[in-house]
């Protein structure tokens, strides 16, 4: 009988590996002279990019952040003049963030380097086995909903 996966300490593992080797990328865009967004930053930058003007709340949920994360990570990609906040004009207790245009500017080196990274992860997998880690990986991003206990998820 085969032992089964150690999947906790694969997912953490993995997780840590991935970090660390898009913290090498970074790096080595560093040397180049060039500020590389971190996986947060290009985070935000993709949810702005298709909802400029995404507030606070909403990058919250979209990431997976909690409102604080958030809020720090906003600060400092506005120190880098990528975003700027501004108060919703429906509701003055509403930030509102908004691509500038050096935020903009990061747009395609991210798309380019996303393209890199998800070819490095996927090569020597076919797409039915893509598609079951991407299903494994969606229902462990929603054990805790009330409609997880054992359904599947898309």
């Amino acid at each position: 009988m085969a032992h089964r996966p150690r999947l906790v300490f694969l997912l953490n593992s993995a997780q840590r590996r991935l970090q660390q080797w898009i913290g090498v990328q970074q790096a080595e865009a560093a040397r180049d002279g060039i500020t590389a967004p971190t996986p947060a930053q290009g985070g935000v930058l993709f949810c702005l990019a298709r909802e400029d003007g995404a507030t606070m709340g909403q990058l919250a949920d979209t990431l997976d952040l909690a409102p604080s994360a958030v809020s720090g990570l906003v600060q400092r990609m506005e120190a880098l003049d990528w975003v700027a906040r501004h108060p919703c004009p429906q509701d003055g207790r509403t930030q509102r963030v908004w691509l500038r245009p050096a935020g903009l500017a990061q747009q395609q080196p991210l798309r380019e380097a996303m393209v890199r990274i998800n070819a490095r992860l996927t090569t020597g997998f076919t797409d039915a086995e893509l598609q079951t880690v991407a299903r494994w990986l969606s229902h462990v991003q929603h054990l805790d909903s009330p409609s997880s206990s054992g359904k599947n998820h898309d």
